[in-house]
């Protein structure tokens, strides 16, 4: 059974744990997830939204159609508050700020992604330190777009990569990705009630 942090007749929010998919991969191999694995106990699941599947932390999913639709437009319409920590490589100067840089795919390299100022898709990351030691950096990350890969893209960039990114930074610099989706905050649409979910990073 999976981790299961708030339910209700309409939604389920559950904490992924890192190195699990969050929905079915392409092959045999693939079909384990966290999807497959809550509908055992809610067979009537529905995906509303992703995580990568080195990324532990809250997932949402609805329990039925219409809630499915209206979750989703709350994504689309940049409704649904997201919070993430993160610790990342080295001190990270200013302690708060933004990083404003266009994401598209690297086809040559899926499924990494690339910036890209031509043909990238327009991707803001809001930063916060919460502490700075010469190593390392523990942030927390408001992701205001939701492209693939574009809070570790980001911060790679700017250097100072997420520890243990196979992708972007150093696998072994971390046994996981030290990257969790702590906090979802919303209005439900159905009772109209404002929810704030959160979640600490076991890391």
């Amino acid at each position: 059974m999976p981790n299961l942090i708030f339910h209700d007749a309409h939604l389920l929010i559950v904490n992924k744990p890192a190195g699990l998919l969050a929905v079915p991969g392409r092959g045999a191999d693939k079909q384990d997830c966290l999807w497959a694995r809550l509908r055992r106990d809610f067979p009537e699941a529905l995906v509303v939204h992703r995580l990568d599947m080195a990324t532990s932390g809250l997932m949402l999913f609805a329990r039925n159609r219409p809630m499915q639709r209206q979750l989703s437009i709350l994504f689309q319409q940049r409704q649904m508050y997201k919070r993430y920590e993160a610790v990342v490589a080295g001190r990270m100067e200013p302690a708060e700020g933004e990083i404003d840089l266009p994401l598209c795919a690297d086809w040559p390299q899926r499924p990494r992604q690339r910036i890209d100022t031509l043909h990238g898709k327009p991707a803001l990351t809001r930063y916060r330190v919460l502490d700075a030691q010469d190593s390392r950096s523990r942030v927390a990350l408001e992701p205001v777009t939701g492209r693939t890969h574009q809070l570790r893209l980001h911060l790679a960039a700017i250097g100072h990569p997420i520890l243990g990114d196979a992708l972007y930074g150093e696998a072994a610099s971390a046994p996981r990705l030290l990257l969790h989706a702590c906090t979802l905050g919303f209005t439900h649409p159905a009772s109209g009630e404002t929810l704030c979910i959160e979640h600490a990073p076991p890391f």
